[in-house]
């Protein structure tokens, strides 16, 4: 018999977001330094995921004293920690919409309007560990982002 689909869906709220990792650092003991806070803020505020330069300028206009290295490090922290993912085929970030658990799931990326998906739907990384272990592959890390065109675009070109 076949599994129910384990997927489902996310709304977009920041505060929320912010708020959930707030606790999983407290929960965790882990410091939220401002630096940390900010730079999640602003990830979180982005509907669409956001590249660590434009992080980097929003910072500089409200602290001047901004530099790559502090920003790095700040995504690091928030990358290490699971609460953000970095989109590598864009070399951008989004926040989680899991922050306090281990997971790997695949993206589905707009390439006419930027957005990101995130699939809550472990199906595909269990089926890709399988694969990998039937071959003797040890796997370590996963990064699964399919490219395309969302619904909202397709929609907007077919109105064209």
């Amino acid at each position: 018999m076949a599994q129910p689909s384990q997927h489902h869906e996310h709304a977009h709220d920041a505060d929320a977001f912010v708020a959930a990792v707030a606790s999983a650092c407290e929960l965790r003991g882990l410091r939220l330094t401002p630096l940390r806070l900010r730079v999640l803020e602003l990830i979180a505020a982005e509907a669409k995921p956001v590249k660590a330069y434009d992080l980097l300028d929003r910072l500089k206009g409200e602290h001047g004293s901004a530099a790559p290295p502090t920003v790095y490090r700040a995504l690091d922290f928030l990358l290490e920690n699971r609460f953000i993912h970095k989109l590598e085929s864009i070399n951008a970030f989004v926040g989680c919409h899991h922050p306090n658990e281990a997971h790997q799931v695949p993206f589905l990326i707009c390439d006419v309007c930027a957005s990101a998906f995130e699939l809550c739907d472990e199906r595909v990384s269990r089926l890709l560990g399988e694969q990998a272990r039937e071959r003797g592959f040890r796997p370590r890390v996963q990064t699964l982002e399919v490219h395309g065109v969302c619904a909202a675009c397709r929609d907007v070109t077919k109105s064209d």
